[in-house]
């Protein structure tokens, strides 16, 4: 009789091991689904934000006092990383800046170095020329990201009028509101872009 029970209880046992067993195996492979999603997912999120020409970027961003994360946020709206790219208003390569901007900044940071405005199909060029610029917009508006990239985007003349008036600007120094479409857009572009990377990338 005490046979019979350990057979019985033996024949019950087994079949617990077993789905015992399965559950472990199924939990393992959706912890490890989990693993390979999240991997593909952030990998999928960083070719969609990429840090391309990192060494120039980060070179100049700590020449010029900038934080990188925004220069590649500028990239990724201007030519999405596209060093040929034009513009119908002529500007040019990765940061698209045009010949009235690249005499400016080439007199203030080389002007006694041989460079042509086709110099800007190169990216060490257009990425040195473009992070002055765009540090120099910074500076200029007290280091409000909005402002300084509608300045990169419109031209400080542009950007100054409006704030002169206080429909636009509070305190005359940032803008609270950009009421040009195209503006508007670039500084959207630019704003969402730099949240993104540094979601992404800033520990």
């Amino acid at each position: 009789m005490a046979k019979t029970k350990n057979r019985i209880k033996h024949s019950l046992s087994w079949p617990r091991r077993m789905m015992v067993n399965l559950a472990i195996v199924l939990l393992c492979l959706v912890v490890l689904g989990c693993l390979v999603f999240s991997t593909g997912h952030d990998r999928i999120v960083q070719l969609d934000y990429p840090q391309k020409y990192q060494e120039y970027v980060e070179y100049y961003a700590g020449k010029y006092d900038i934080d990188p994360l925004l220069l590649y946020a500028v990239i990724r709206t201007e030519s999405n990383f596209n060093p040929d790219a034009h513009s119908d208003a002529g500007a040019r390569g990765l940061m698209q800046i045009t010949e009235v901007t690249f005499d400016w900044i080439k007199s203030k940071i080389a002007p006694t170095e041989d460079l042509t405005f086709d110099s800007l199909y190169d990216p060490e060029t257009n990425i040195r020329f473009g992070t002055y610029f765009l540090s120099y917009c910074m500076l200029r508006y007290e280091d409000d990201v909005a402002t300084a990239a509608a300045a990169y985007h419109s031209g400080w003349g542009t950007v100054d009028e409006l704030l002169a008036n206080p429909d636009y600007s509070q305190n005359g120094v940032t803008l609270d509101d950009f009421p040009y479409t195209q503006m508007r857009l670039y500084v959207k572009k630019v704003t969402g872009s730099y949240e993104r990377y540094r979601e992404i990338y800033a520990a």
